[in-house]
């Protein structure tokens, strides 16, 4: 098996608004593994300021993977346990070599094109137009399940959207779920969650940072809208994991195989969930269709009833084309599309980029 590694800039079609900053563009990187003339691909993708990979050292890392592999190292004995999002691009390499390089990871309905998975419509944050003009399109769109990134604008901007969508659209009708990703204070956050219970609130992810664990259990505990943990997950290590969920006692968790080292780093999260009778959902982490395909692909052998977070695919400008597409609020496989991938060119110049 040979190994290589190129890095793609993936670019926005808007300025992408969250309480931790406005990106414009997303770096990711690809693992090509190659074996008999197959090819596999998997997606490194990570987020300044979220993912623990290490970014000063996530290239040469990148580099001894490959070394390693070229060396005929065994993948399991390759110490990625500080890179999760390369342990992730190793994993579906892997499994995309093994599929004959066929994007096909787990055959499915799903993958057979007939049968799609429900997501939520993701509205971004910026100025109040823009945010409300996001929100009828996704409605019109078909959602019915509408998260909004909130947490950086002026509060009583966002509880007058959220008031404008109630007004026309109950709680049956529409749901709203939340994302502030760390952007209300301890010292506000309850007094905030209180004012925005009075619109029927399905759920809020990370209302604070992460790392404040006596402040989030106690915000668990008294909090009138069911709080999701995130960014909470990201770089915690495997014996830590139900220690954290045993103390905060979240009522939902969010899992972003990208962030988190993988798909069995996700079954373990989702099955120390199931134990303390804490629910959970999938999101993608503003990965490449690359990296969302994989991720779909094992979200949907899991069978939850749930909206899943996978709408991130028409963010870019120049993503990958794929045969994934959103249809009716759900996130299709299109058997009659196909990918355009050159794997032998250089870096950057991805046919269809």
């Amino acid at each position: 098996m040979t190994a290589r590694h190129i890095q793609h800039i993936l670019n926005f079609r808007f300025p992408a608004g969250t309480s931790r900053g406005v990106l414009a563009e997303k770096p990711s990187s690809y693992l090509f593994l190659q074996e008999n003339g197959v090819i596999g691909i998997g997606e490194c993708s990570t987020i300044q300021g979220l993912s623990v990979d290490p970014e000063e050292t996530f290239k040469s890392k990148l580099d001894e993977v490959c070394r390693l592999l070229n060396a005929e190292i065994p993948p399991k004995d390759i110490d990625l346990q500080h890179y999760p999002s390369i342990a992730f691009g190793l994993e579906t390499a892997l499994l995309d070599l093994k599929a004959k390089g066929s994007k096909i990871l787990f055959p499915t309905e799903f993958t057979r094109g007939n049968a799609g998975i429900p997501i939520n419509g993701l509205v971004w944050m910026g100025d109040k137009a823009f945010m409300q003009q996001q929100i009828r399109e996704k409605i019109e769109a078909g959602y019915h399940c509408i998260k909004l990134k909130v947490g950086a604008l002026n509060f009583e901007t966002e509880l007058e959207i959220i008031q404008n969508i109630r007004r026309e659209f109950s709680a049956t009708e529409i749901e709203i779920r939340l994302d502030a990703n760390g952007g209300f204070l301890p010292t506000e956050a309850l007094q905030k969650l209180e004012q925005l219970a009075e619109f029927h609130i399905h759920s809020i992810e990370q209302p604070i940072k992460a790392g404040q664990f006596e402040a989030m259990e106690n915000l668990c505990r008294k909090s009138p809208i069911p709080i999701v943990l995130d960014e909470e997950l990201i770089g915690v290590q495997r014996v830590d994991k139900e220690r954290l969920i045993e103390q905060i006692k979240p009522a939902y968790i969010i899992l972003k195989p990208s962030l988190i080292g993988g798909f069995g780093e996700s079954e373990e999260w989702i099955r120390l969930a199931e134990k303390h009778n804490v629910k959970w959902w999938i999101t993608s982490a503003l990965e490449s269709n690359i990296g969302l395909n994989a991720i779909a692909q094992w979200t949907y052998i899991l069978n939850s009833a749930l909206p899943q977070g996978l709408g991130t695919g028409q963010l870019y400008h120049n993503n990958v084309p794929s045969p994934l597409e959103i249809r009716d609020a759900k996130l299709f496989y299109n058997t009659n599309k196909k990918w355009e991938i050159e794997f032998d060119m250089p870096s950057n110049h991805i046919k269809g980029c």
